[in-house]
């Protein structure tokens, strides 16, 4: 791949930027190879976690320049979910600050009391309990639509993972009885169409590159995007062949992203 055969690149966070609090290889010096070569950029996280804010500040820390506007969090894209698709939900939240800071700046009605939702929001919730299972359960099962940040099971961590938003999603559905409604981050058509919007792209000039085959590549598949997996997260190359979902790109990590930029020995 060269440099020049796209317009705009969208980056995962977590396994494909950085792993924990160490900047993976390549990254800080492809990042700027594409600023000095005018390409538009785009950070799409599933991180139901972080706020745009919250991740800005992180890839400072590691020495990457960004502005917010060029980062999509799970809790910016759900609120703009319900921004725009149903602006006057009830929303009961399973999930943590991040979630409620991004709802309120849309101005969004969130309740402590279940049974008055239209909606429960499922995010990661590090806190999760037995208890709050039975309060989203009880509150779906009065009416309430399950939509979901992030169908991401687990988290790469440095030495492992850990589990997800979807771990605790699918227990309130399968506690409820009732499906997900929506799953509003990566590989959603809403996501897609948000990156579209924000890069003001045709999608054939655009590549998405990320770790997760389920998420960032099918992400790519669904909205008709160039896609490259890159193995410094959650997938191994042998993963790919299994799970029939195939990358236009393979690489080992973003030190070989480009053919035509010469990564520092």
């Amino acid at each position: 791949m060269y440099i020049n055969d796209f317009e705009a690149y969208c980056f995962d966070l977590d396994g494909t930027i950085y792993l924990g609090n160490e900047i993976l290889p390549g990254a800080k010096e492809m990042l700027e190879a594409l600023r000095m070569n005018d390409k538009k950029l785009l950070f799409i996280t599933n991180s139901p976690t972080q706020t745009r804010e919250d991740c800005q500040r992180r890839l400072e820390t590691l020495g990457i320049d960004v502005c917010h506007e060029e980062i999509l969090t799970g809790p910016f894209i759900s609120a703009l979910y319900f921004a725009e698709n149903f602006p006057d939900a009830v929303i009961y939240v399973v999930g943590e600050e991040a979630i409620k800071t991004e709802f309120n700046y849309f101005q969004l009605n969130m309740t402590e009391e279940p049974m008055e939702a239209t909606h429960v929001l499922v995010g990661l919730d590090r806190t999760f309990t037995y208890d709050k299972l039975n309060l989203a359960m009880n509150a779906v099962r009065n009416g309430a639509k399950i939509i979901v940040t992030n169908p991401d099971p687990t988290c790469p961590v440095p030495g492992g993972v850990v589990s997800d938003t979807y771990a605790i999603a699918r227990a309130i559905e399968v506690a409820s009885g009732q499906s997900i409604f929506q799953v509003t981050g990566k590989p959603s058509v809403f996501y897609g169409e948000r990156i579209l919007k924000e890069l003001n792209v045709d999608r054939d000039q655009c590549l998405i590159v990320g770790d997760r085959l389920e998420t960032d590549i099918l992400l790519g598949k669904f909205n008709e995007i160039s896609t490259c997996l890159v193995l410094t997260g959650v997938t191994r190359k042998e993963e790919v062949d299994k799970a029939k979902i195939y990358p236009d790109y393979i690489v080992n990590d973003l030190n070989t992203l480009f053919v035509d930029v010469k990564q520092p020995c």
